[in-house]
C-alpha cells in the first residue's frame, strides 16, 4: 500500500513567527549611530572618544550638513548604549556628541520615513563621487600598478594596535604562508583595539529597526538617475485606468464545503445565472473561488442565503443524473477603498492598499479563468499556441501571465508570454510506456520502474474508459504492491472476497489483458479502490508540477525561447485577443486597459574600465557590448599552482590524451598569468566512476606522501569526467571540499577531446580564483573612485536560499552567504553554506547563539565569520556593509528585512560593543515578468546582436514603484531569447546612496564575475551565493526514500559545522535539520564554488 506523504509545517507561518520574533528582539536592542572614520592613507583605526573632535554637521567629501531634525547636528539619536554589550560605561560611541537613546527608552518607535533628509549647505555633487570642497580633503591616492601582491599589501597594512603589537593580517583569504592564524577571540579583541587616527566624520545614522512591519518604511527614491545616454524603450506594461466605482466585499460560505475552486465557481456561476437580475440587483460579481465576492456598488441586501443544485454531466447510461445540493450564504464584509489606492499611486500614502489591488486582480482574472487553465497568475490553453511534446508523457502548453501592479505611471497591467509542462491526456498504459521509454509489455516491471511510475502518477486525475460514455474521474493515490491477478477485495460483510479480474469480467464484461501489472489505487487508504491501468485515461489540463529532467527542460526552453520582436508581437496579440474593452467584468467595474505597450525613458550606463596585469600587452580594457576577451591580457593577480594531480574517470580517454590535455591547460594558465608548474606530482590516474571515494583518497594520500618530504601542500586536482556522469560530479565535490580540503576543476570528455582555446581560457579563469587569484579588477576600485565603497573599508555580501524541487517534500533548503574579502578591489568572495528547514526563506544561520559546555554562551554564524574573515584578510574592519539578497518575493520583503537586518546588527555587536557599520540592504529579483524592448528593433545602435536592449540599460521611472527606491537593470548582452532585466529594490539604506551611485556600482560589479569575460545579468555576489547554495546540495547525503525525502538519522549531529546546532524552529515546532558537512578552512577562503 502507498505510504502517507509526510507533511511539513507551512513555511509561511514559520516566516511570520520568525519575523515577529525578530521584531521583538530588535525592539529591545537600541542600535548605535555609526560615524565611520574618514578615509586616510594606511590602516583605519578607532580611538576613544576623548581624542575626537565633536562634529558639526558636514559630511566630509560627500555632501553637506544636515539640520538637527535630519541626520546631522549633534542631536541625540537612537543608539546602542555602551553597557548593553558589556563595555565600559564611559565609551560613548564614536563621533562627537553622544548619540544613544537613554538606556531605559525602548526602541519600538518607528524610524523616521526613509526619505532623503538633506540639510542645507550641501556642496554640488551631493552624495556622488569625487572629493568636494566641504570637510576634509582626501589624501592623494598612491599610484597602483597592481604588479605584485606584496607591493599592494604594504599599502593597506594595518596600523599597530594600541598595545604596540602589530595586528595580525587575516588568514581567512590571505596568503597561506602566514606563520599562525589568530583565534576568533583574538580577532574580536583586535576589532576592539582598532583606533581612529583621523577625526571621524559622521555620515550615516544607524536607523533603529522597527518593532514590526507596520511601523517600517522602505527607503524613498533619492531622485532619479542621470548617468548614461538617454533612450526610449518599450515595456510589457499596459496602463490601467483606476475605476471610480465603490467596491464592496462580501463573505461567501458554501456548504457542504468543497476544496475544489472549480466546484465553488460552478456553484457561484449557477447562482449568478439564476439570480443576477433579481436578488443581485443586476450586479455582475467577481468571485475568487474561495470565500470572497466583490461587486461594483452594493447588493440589495447585507446577508442572504441561496439554495443551488449542481447537476452532473450525462454519463450516457440513461440513469438519472447525479444532483448535488449546496447552501450559499453571501454576507456584506467591507468596502474596498480605491481612494487610498489613488493616494498611494500619487505618492501621498506609504503603504500599498493590498485589498484594493487584489480586487482589481480578481476582476481581471474572472474571464480568463473561465476560458483557460489557471496556474498561479498565468493562464494556459492547448489553443493558445503550439502544443509541443516534452517526452516521458509530458507536453508544453502556451499561455500568458497577467498581474496588476502599482507603478509611477499609475496602475499597470503586466502581461508576458509563458509556457509550462502539462501531462499528456494519454491512456495510462501509453503514458507509462513513454515514461519508461521502452516496450513495457515485453518484460515485467522492476522495483525501480514501479517507484518511477508511482512518483509520476501520484495525485494525477484519470477517467475510466470501460463504461461507455460514463467517464467517472478519480485521483490516483498510489500503486498496488501486488499484480492485478492477485488482487481481491471483500464484497459483503460476511467476508466473501472477489478478485479484481473476476469483478471486471462479471460487472462490465471487460477482460483485463495485463494481469501481471499493478492496479492504480484511487480514493483513500481506508477504502482503497482498485483500477486496472488499461481502463484509465489521464484527464486533460493537469499541470505537471514535479521536477523536469534535462531533456524536458531543453525541450521546454526551445518552445519558450523567443527573439524580442517575436515576444513583443505575441504579447500585443494576447492583449488584443483578451479584448479587455469587451470584458463584461472589466466593464462592470469600470476598469479600462490601454492596448499600447508603455513607452519608458531609459539610460544606457557606460561599461567600466577593467584592470589587467601590467606585464600583459593590454594593461586595461573597456568592454564592448557587455563582452571582451583575454587576448594579450594577463590576470591582475595570477594564482600559484605548484603541486597538482589529474584523475580520469572517463573510459574513452587514454592516459596520453589526458596528459596532453593537462599540459595544454597548464600552458593556458601560464599564458593567462598564473604560476603553474607544468609537471604533475604523479602521472594521470585512471579510475572507475563507481569507486570515486576510493580513487580520490588513495591518489590524494599518494600525492601528499610524496609532497610531505618537501613540506608542500596539494594545490589542485584536475578531474576528467564522462559527459553523462550522474552523481559522480556531486560526490567528487563533496569529498574534495568537505573531507580532503582540496579544490578541484572538472572537465567533460567532449571538451578534453576538442581542447578549444576558448574553453581552456575559461577553465583557466575558474582555476585562478579557486587557488586564490584575481582575474580582473575595476580600475575605479584601484584608483579609489567608487562612491560609498572606495572611501572607507566596505564589505559587500551576497545571500541566497535555494529550495528543494517540487515533489521533494522534506529535504532542507540551503542558505549561502558570500562576502568580499578584499578592499578596495571588492572582487574576491569567501562563501559559507548552511542547511535549514524545508522551504524556509529567512536565513537562520546569519547569527546564532548557543551554550558551549566549556565556554558558556557563544555566538557565531555566517555574518560574524565573514566579518572576521574580512578583518584577517585586509587588516581592517568593515565600516560599511552592502548586502545584496537574492530570491525574495515582494510578499516576504518585510519579514526578510526585519529578521536578517537584525541578525547583521547582532553579528556586528558581538564583535565589539557599539560596532554598527551602516547597512544598505538590496533585494535582487530575477523571477519577475517585466521585459524591455528596443523602441525600434531595426536600429542597430539600440540593440545587440541578439536583438535585445544594450547591456547597461537602466529604468527607474514610469514602470517602477510609485515612491520606493527600485530600478530595473539589464546588465548583460543577450545570447538567445529575450533578456530579462534584474529588478533591484532597496529595503534599507543607511549609506544614503544616490540613484546613480547604486545603479552604477551594481552595473560595474556585473563586469567582475570571475567565470567568464562577459558582464552577467545579476550582481556577482548574489550570483556567487546562488552557485554556493547549488553546490552545497551535493554535500547532502543521498536521498533514501522514493518520495525524495531524507531520513533524519543524523539529526543528533546538530553540533557539526562552525559552531552551534543547526536545528531550525518553524512556527514553534522543532524541526531538526541534518547539518551539512563542514567545509574545510582552506576551501572556505577561496571561490571554490566557481
Amino acid at each position: 500500500m502507498v505510504r502517507k506523504r509526510r507533511t511539513e509545517p507551512s513555511s509561511s507561518s514559520g516566516e511570520s513567527s520568525e519575523s515577529q520574533d525578530a521584531a521583538g528582539r530588535s525592539a529591545q536592542r537600541p542600535t548605535e549611530r555609526a560615524s565611520p572614520a574618514q578615509e586616510g592613507g594606511g590602516g583605519r583605526t578607532w580611538a576613544p572618544q576623548s581624542q575626537q573632535q565633536p562634529q558639526q554637521g558636514g559630511r566630509g567629501g560627500y555632501g553637506g550638513g544636515y539640520s538637527p531634525q535630519g541626520r546631522g547636528g549633534s542631536q541625540p539619536r537612537g543608539g546602542m548604549t555602551a553597557q548593553q554589550y558589556g563595555s565600559s560605561p564611559d565609551y560613548q560611541g564614536r563621533g562627537g556628541q553622544p548619540r544613544g537613546m537613554p538606556p531605559q527608552q525602548p526602541m519600538g518607535a518607528p524610524p523616521e520615513p526613509m526619505g532623503r533628509r538633506r540639510g542645507g549647505g550641501s556642496v554640488a555633487g551631493g552624495r556622488g563621487g569625487g572629493p568636494t570642497s566641504g570637510g576634509h580633503s582626501r589624501p592623494p591616492v598612491p599610484e597602483l600598478h597592481q604588479a605584485n601582491q606584496a607591493q599592494y599589501q604594504a599599502m593597506v597594512s594595518p596600523q599597530p594596535a594600541p598595545s604596540g603589537k602589530p595586528s595580525q593580517s587575516y588568514s581567512q583569504a590571505g596568503s597561506s604562508s602566514q606563520p599562525s592564524e589568530p583565534s576568533t577571540a583574538q580577532v574580536t579583541q583586535q576589532f576592539q583595539q582598532l583606533s581612529v587616527q583621523h577625526e571621524a566624520t559622521p555620515t550615516q545614522s544607524i536607523q533603529p529597526i522597527a518593532a514590526s512591519s507596520k511601523s517600517m518604511r522602505f527607503p524613498l527614491r533619492p531622485g532619479k538617475g542621470s548617468t548614461g545616454a538617454k533612450c526610449m524603450v518599450k515595456a510589457n506594461h499596459f496602463f490601467a485606468e483606476l475605476p471610480d466605482k465603490e467596491l464592496h466585499q462580501y463573505d461567501v460560505s458554501i456548504t457542504p464545503e468543497v476544496t475544489s475552486r472549480g466546484v465553488n465557481r460552478a456553484v457561484m456561476a449557477q447562482l449568478v445565472g439564476l439570480y443576477r437580475d433579481s436578488h443581485l440587483g443586476k450586479r455582475l460579481p467577481a468571485y475568487d473561488g474561495r470565500k470572497s465576492l466583490y461587486t461594483a456598488g452594493p447588493l440589495p441586501f447585507t446577508s442572504r442565503e441561496f439554495s443551488i443544485t449542481l447537476i452532473n454531466e450525462d454519463d450516457g447510461t440513461g440513469a438519472p443524473r447525479r444532483e448535488r445540493q449546496f447552501r450559499v450564504v453571501i454576507k456584506f464584509a467591507a468596502r474596498a477603498d480605491l481612494h487610498h489606492l489613488g493616494m498611494f499611486l500619487a505618492g501621498r500614502q506609504a503603504d500599498a492598499p493590498q485589498e484594493a489591488l487584489q480586487v482589481l486582480d480578481i476582476v481581471l482574472r474572472e474571464l480568463p479563468t473561465s476560458r483557460y487553465s489557471p496556474v498561479g497568475r498565468s493562464f494556459y490553453s492547448p489553443n493558445l499556441g503550439r502544443r509541443q511534446t516534452l517526452g516521458e508523457g509530458l507536453e508544453s502548453w502556451r499561455g500568458f501571465y497577467q498581474s496588476i501592479r502599482p507603478t509611477q505611471m499609475g496602475l499597470s497591467l503586466n502581461i508576458d508570454m509563458s509556457s509550462t509542462a502539462f501531462i499528456e491526456p494519454l491512456p495510462v498504459i501509453d503514458f507509462v510506456t513513454q515514461l519508461l521509454n521502452r516496450d513495457v509489455l515485453s518484460r515485467p516491471l522492476s522495483d525501480s520502474d514501479r517507484v518511477k511510475i508511482k512518483k509520476a502518477l501520484r495525485g494525477v486525475k484519470v477517467e475510466v474508459t470501460h463504461r461507455g460514455n460514463m467517464r467517472r474521474k478519480y485521483r490516483i493515490s498510489g500503486l498496488t504492491s501486488q499484480a492485478t491477478r492477485e488482487l481481491t477485495f471483500p464484497v459483503d460483510d460476511r467476508g466473501t472476497v472477489k478478485s479484481v479480474v473476476q469483478y471486471f469480467q462479471e460487472t462490465y464484461g471487460f477482460n483485463i489483458q495485463h494481469t501481471q501489472w499493478p492496479c492504480l489505487q484511487v480514493g483513500n487508504q481506508q477504502r482503497p479502490n482498485y483500477l486496472p491501468m488499461e481502463v484509465c485515461k489521464i484527464v486533460e489540463g493537469q499541470r505537471y508540477s514535479k521536477r523536469l529532467n534535462e531533456r524536458q527542460i531543453t525541450a521546454l526552453l526551445k518552445v519558450t525561447c523567443q527573439r524580442p520582436h517575436e515576444r513583443e508581437l505575441d504579447i500585443m496579440q494576447t492583449v488584443h485577443h483578451n479584448a479587455y474593452r469587451d470584458d463584461p467584468y472589466a466593464k462592470e467595474f469600470g476598469i479600462k486597459i490601454s492596448e499600447k505597450l508603455a513607452q519608458v525613458e531609459a539610460r544606457i550606463l557606460p561599461p567600466p574600465w577593467l584592470k589587467y596585469h601590467d606585464t600583459g600587452r593590454e594593461k586595461d580594457c573597456l568592454p564592448e557590448v557587455g563582452q571582451w576577451n583575454m587576448m594579450n591580457k594577463k590576470m591582475v593577480n595570477g594564482g600559484t599552482v605548484n603541486s597538482w594531480i589529474c584523475i580520469n574517470f572517463s573510459r574513452n580517454i587514454q592516459e596520453s590524451i589526458a596528459r596532453a590535455f593537462c599540459q595544454e591547460l597548464a600552458q593556458m594558465c601560464q599564458t593567462s598569468g598564473m604560476a603553474f608548474n607544468p609537471e604533475p606530482v604523479l602521472p594521470p590516474y585512471n579510475a572507475r566512476p563507481d569507486q570515486v571515494e576510493r580513487a580520490l583518497k588513495t591518489r590524494y594520500h599518494d600525492a601528499m606522501t610524496k609532497l610531505q618530504h618537501h613540506g608542500k601542500e596539494l594545490d589542485l586536482l584536475i578531474v576528467i569526467l564522462p559527459d553523462n556522469n550522474g552523481s559522480l560530479y556531486g560526490d567528487l565535490k563533496r569529498i574534495c571540499e568537505t573531507d580532503l580540503g582540496l579544490v578541484s576543476q572538472c572537465c567533460l570528455t567532449k571538451h578534453v577531446f576538442k581542447k578549444s582555446k576558448q574553453y581552456l581560457a575559461n577553465v583557466a579563469l575558474k582555476i585562478n580564483v579557486k587557488v586564490g587569484g584575481r582575474n580582473t579588477v575595476l580600475l575605479d576600485a584601484l584608483t579609489r573612485r567608487i562612491p560609498l565603497v572606495s572611501d572607507r573599508p566596505t564589505i559587500i555580501f551576497g545571500a541566497d536560499v535555494t529550495h528543494p524541487h517540487p515533489g521533494e517534500d522534506s529535504s532542507p533548503s540551503i542558505a549561502a552567504v558570500v562576502a568580499s574579502q578584499d578592499w578596495p578591489e571588492v572582487t574576491k568572495y569567501a562563501g559559507l553554506v548552511s542547511a535549514q528547514a524545508h522551504r524556509q526563506e529567512l536565513i537562520q544561520d546569519l547569527f546564532k547563539v548557543w551554550q558551549d559546555p566549556a565556554r558558556g554562551t557563544v555566538s557565531g554564524g555566517m555574518i560574524k565569520e565573514l566579518l572576521i574573515s574580512f578583518r584577517r584578510a585586509t587588516g581592517q574592519k568593515p565600516q560599511r556593509i552592502i548586502f545584496y539578497r537574492d530570491g525574495v518575493s515582494e510578499g516576504q520583503f518585510y519579514q526578510v528585512l526585519l529578521y536578517e537586518l537584525d541578525a547583521i546588527r547582532k553579528a556586528c555587536a558581538s564583535l565589539e560593543p557599539n560596532y554598527q557599520p551602516p547597512v544598505t540592504f538590496v533585494v535582487v529579483q530575477k523571477r519577475h515578468h517585466t521585459r524591455l524592448f528596443a523602441s525600434n528593433h531595426n536600429d542597430r545602435r539600440s540593440v545587440d546582436r541578439s536583438g535585445n536592449i544594450l547591456p547597461g540599460t537602466v529604468v527607474d521611472s514610469k514602470i517602477c514603484h510609485p515612491t520606493e527606491f527600485d530600478f530595473y537593470l539589464c546588465s548583460h548582452a543577450g545570447i538567445q531569447g529575450t533578456s530579462r532585466p534584474a529588478h533591484y529594490h532597496v529595503l534599507w539604506d543607511e549609506n544614503e546612496f544616490t540613484a546613480d551611485g547604486l545603479q552604477s556600482l551594481t552595473n560595474n560589479l556585473c563586469y567582475t564575475y570571475a567565470r567568464c569575460t562577459r558582464s552577467v545579468s545579476i550582481v556577482p555576489p548574489a550570483y556567487y551565493a546562488h552557485l554556493a547554495a547549488f553546490r552545497a546540495r551535493f554535500y547532502m547525503e543521498p536521498e533514501t526514500s522514493d518520495s525524495g525525502s531524507m531520513t533524519s538519522a543524523a539529526v543528533g549531529r546538530a553540533g557539526a559545522g562552525s559552531g552551534g546546532g543547526r536545528s531550525t524552529r518553524i512556527s514553534g515546532a522543532s524541526a531538526a535539520v541534518r547539518p551539512l558537512p563542514a567545509l574545510k578552512d582552506n576551501v572556505k577562503k577561496v571561490m571554490f564554488y566557481c
